[in-house]
């Protein structure tokens, strides 16, 4: 099963699915309401149904979660200064990258870090006739690792393991066995993907 995998190059694809990861990016703007100084406005341009909008401290625990319902730009007013001191981030998910937003909560007092904010890119996947395509944008060379398991008998097998570093644009393809179901788990950025293939 081993040879299920194959490794094939294939930049020309890869390059295009590239672009349209940049093509994705999104725009936040953060900005505090004058006649109430307690509430602060959030913006989002270009967000699609479906977005997820979170609000998370430092350890990752979900304090606020929002499925946002229509695509065009997001305007809700957040009383963050009710939240303990400490620091925050808002999130944003979109279907190929996380933007995250910081602020500081200090005695009612909120402060955006701008220049703290970070765009993470996930694995784009794309197949055809048999073939898996996966690329992914990693502007600050970070690691990718994926794994690919096979389902045998309900049971997923481990058939490939690579780790990517020091590119900022990763492009794989693969081979896979046709009539075969998969599991494909990918970490970045301190952050776990799995996507289902039945191929």
């Amino acid at each position: 099963m081993k040879n299920a995998v194959k490794i094939l190059k294939n930049s020309l694809l890869a390059l295009a699915l590239s672009t349209s990861l940049i093509s994705s990016a999104i725009e936040v703007s953060v900005s505090t309401i004058n006649d109430e100084i307690t509430n602060t406005a959030f913006t989002l341009n270009n967000v699609e149904a479906g977005d997820l909008l979170s609000i998370k401290d430092v350890n990752g625990a979900t304090l606020y979660s929002e499925s946002i319902k229509k695509a065009g730009t997001y305007k809700k007013g957040f009383d963050l200064s009710a939240l303990p001191n400490g620091n925050y981030f808002f999130e944003v998910e979109k279907a190929l990258e996380i933007k995250t937003v910081p602020f500081t909560v200090n005695f009612e007092n909120v402060t955006f870090n701008k220049n703290q904010e970070t765009i993470t890119y996930k694995p784009f996947l794309k197949q055809d006739n048999g073939m898996l395509f996966i690329s992914k944008l990693a502007p600050q060379h970070e690691t990718l690792k994926i794994n690919i398991y096979a389902d045998h008998n309900s049971e997923y097998e481990l058939i490939h393991s690579e780790k990517i570093k020091g590119i900022q644009s990763i492009e794989r393809v693969y081979r896979l066995e046709k009539g075969g179901n998969y599991k494909l788990v990918f970490i970045s950025n301190d952050k776990e993907y799995t996507k289902f293939i039945n191929n």
